[in-house]
């Protein structure tokens, strides 16, 4: 049966700490896997009543007021028991509570927090301060009620006054109802990040188990670490679902506790636990507030978070940037991934954007550290293929945020036994870079995310090194032997590259040109020779290249000739260019057409292009003098004047025909 949310409520003001533990043990248990959904569904009725009103007006409806939109919320009656209930706990956990009490009290917040119309009590700086202290981050403003108070005791001060949009709160009566303005968020009901590594990241309506343990097993764990994890959770929900929490949270200067924490973590001897969660935190400031990306890039965030995650990886340094991978070490566990995940995606927020900048001595230095250590996380084994290629696909995304310039160190690595090479360079890290694209393109699933970070980086690494480019094109375009299937036929590297360049998806379709563009020494001929022409002409149209000029290879690349097999040499004058294959010889449409007939049919063909570009369906192009695409504007006016000629002299013959009659 359902728990009595107003009995809890009055055990609280009484301060009865054992029956508030024994029914909230009993409503975390009915609610722990309920996020709420019914109020998205009341959203979406509210919604459709209104459209039909609307449909069926007199006049234009216009509401007053919010309160016209939320007539129903305010008639819920557990939503507003879900408010009291929240801000009955953010008064109670300031007292001195049984460590049983409080961590079932937290858990209720937790719980509490995956509703976005509950969140009114967790939005104000009070509840912010309150969790973050639980959570373990102590460099925060001092509240001027606690000025003369020890932290922990009974707190009873008056109503406080709060800023525009956040609830007043009484502690004292604490049975009033909590109403608040609306978010301008959708609903969420519990923090969860996508898995391919983007910043805008996170997914609505999944639970994310990631760094969570069973609630149960909790028991025996340090009650310390169970109320800092409870409340990081709370806050991290809190965070994400409220705009009006992020500001507050970057007002009360929540991200320099987060810096500090980190900082202590790093220079403790004894492994950090917990950091999970403030990692998530951080991520989800960076994420959702632009100016705390600078801030924390400005307060050296990205040597902070470097050293962080070679703390966490265990990281043994070779010779200067140099990083020694043992492959045949145990896999990396499972809790440590999910931090070296979290500490990549913060990296990603403040540093996607310095690869368009002009970078000083001393930041190239930093950003060749943090490469060497990425490299690491390329090569590193994880428990599972599937975190593996998480911890990947997070480092290529860093990898592609990086200056160009810095990324010599992934070369820079000494050979050993079994280690790919090309001009006796270390090409270990281009290798799984490779495989990893590889993947990628198996599964198909969000091509463009997951596929444009990984061929960019292969890209412009491939312009910018010779042995990169010349390893990738031995793996990519090997020299042509099969001349009877088209160029995105089959399952190679090569055809599955190829048929990207004609997706749907723009950047997709540039991203998979350019990198065969760039491996075939951006020479035109040769291009087309491993594309086809019909593939091809997307990109040559951009660059201006339609005409074939631009063949010389660019200065950065080598010399190295493209040799032809055999197989090619015989089939070559019999290959298509359109398609790039050898195509069956087709018997000639006009064979035993005379010169007259031929002409009439190509004067036909020419209306019917005229009539399809006069309604506009299609717009026929030709190739200018400087290679791009224009329309062909003067010659379809000059088309245009003929056929109305034609028809005009078809009106008159009919015309005279119906007069002799």
């Amino acid at each position: 049966m359902p728990v009595d949310v107003e009995k809890i409520i009055q055990f609280i003001k009484q301060g009865d700490q054992d029956n508030v533990q024994i029914h909230l043990d009993d409503y975390n248990t009915q609610n722990s896997k309920c996020f709420f959904f019914d109020v998205e569904e009341k959203e979406r009725r509210k919604q459709r009543e209104l459209d039909e009103f609307r449909r069926n007006k007199v006049r234009e409806y216009i509401p007053d007021s919010d309160s016209d939109f939320d007539s129903d919320e305010n008639e819920d009656p557990d939503l507003v028991l879900r408010r009291r209930l929240a801000a009955a706990l953010i008064w109670f956990i300031r007292m001195r509570l049984q460590p049983g009490v409080l961590r079932v009290c937290l858990r209720t917040l937790r719980i509490i927090s995956r509703d976005r119309k509950a969140l009114a009590p967790l939005i104000t700086d009070y509840a912010i301060v309150t969790l973050a202290r639980l959570g373990g981050i102590s460099t925060l403003p001092t509240w001027p009620e606690e000025e003369d108070a020890q932290w922990g005791s009974s707190y009873t001060c008056a109503e406080s006054s709060v800023s525009e949009g956040e609830v007043q709160f009484n502690p004292v009566n604490i049975t009033s109802n909590c109403n608040t303005g609306r978010e301008t968020q959708n609903d969420h009901h519990e923090e969860s990040i996508r898995k391919d590594g983007v910043c805008g990241v996170l997914t609505r309506g999944k639970r994310d188990t990631r760094g969570e343990k069973d609630e149960e097993g909790e028991e025996g764990h340090d009650d310390g670490e169970v109320w800092r994890r409870e409340a990081m959770k709370t806050l991290c929900n809190v965070i994400y679902n409220s705009p009006k929490a992020q500001e507050r949270a970057s007002a009360l200067k929540l991200l320099q506790g987060l810096s500090e924490r980190l900082k202590e973590g790093i220079h403790s001897s004894s492994p950090p636990t917990g950091q999970f969660f403030e990692l998530r935190l951080l991520f989800l400031l960076t994420a959702l507030r632009p100016e705390l990306r600078i801030e924390l890039r400005q307060e050296r965030g990205m040597s902070m978070l470097t050293a962080a995650l070679e703390q966490c990886l265990e990281v043994c340094w070779g010779e200067t940037h140099e990083v020694l991978t043992d492959l045949t070490a145990p896999p990396v566990c499972k809790e440590v991934s999910q931090r070296a995940l979290e500490i990549l995606k913060i990296l990603f927020n403040i540093t996607y954007n310095v690869h368009r900048q002009e970078v000083d001595e001393e930041a190239a230095a930093l950003y060749r550290h943090l490469a060497a250590v990425l490299r690491h996380c390329l090569l590193v084994n994880c428990e599972g293929e599937e975190r593996k290629e998480e911890l990947q696909g997070h480092t290529v995304n860093v990898l592609s945020a990086l200056p160009l310039q810095c990324l010599d160190v992934l070369l820079s690595v000494r050979l050993s036994e079994g280690s790919k090479e090309s001009g006796g360079v270390n090409m270990d890290c281009v290798h799984t870079l490779l495989l990893f694209m590889e993947k990628r393109l198996d599964r198909g699933h969000k091509p463009k995310e997951k596929l444009t970070p990984v061929l960019n980086l292969l890209t412009e690494s491939s312009k910018a090194h010779r042995e990169t480019r010349h390893y990738l094109r031995q793996q990519i375009l090997p020299p042509l032997r099969d001349v009877e299937l088209r160029p995105e036929q089959g399952n190679t590297l090569r055809s599955r590259l190829v048929r990207l360049m004609t997706h749907v998806d723009t950047d997709i379709k540039q991203c998979a040109a350019e990198l065969l563009f760039v491996l075939c020494k951006e020479n035109v001929s040769r291009f087309v020779k491993y594309t086809g022409y019909g593939n091809a002409a997307g990109l040559l149209a951009a660059r201006g290249l339609l005409d074939g000029r631009g063949t010389s290879p660019q200065p950065q690349y080598s010399s190295d000739s493209d040799s032809d097999t055999e197989e090619y040499r015989q089939a070559k004058d019999r290959i298509n260019l359109v398609t790039g294959r050898v195509e069956e010889e087709q018997p000639d449409p006009m064979e035993g057409m005379t010169e007259e007939e031929k002409e009439a049919e190509a004067l036909n063909l020419i209306n019917m292009f005229n009539r399809l570009s006069r309604d506009k369906i299609i717009q026929p192009v030709g190739v200018t003098t400087d290679g791009k695409l224009a329309p062909l504007s003067g010659q379809m006016r000059h088309s245009a004047v003929q056929e109305e000629d034609e028809e005009e002299e078809e009106d008159e013959e009919e015309d005279d025909s119906e007069t002799d009659q």
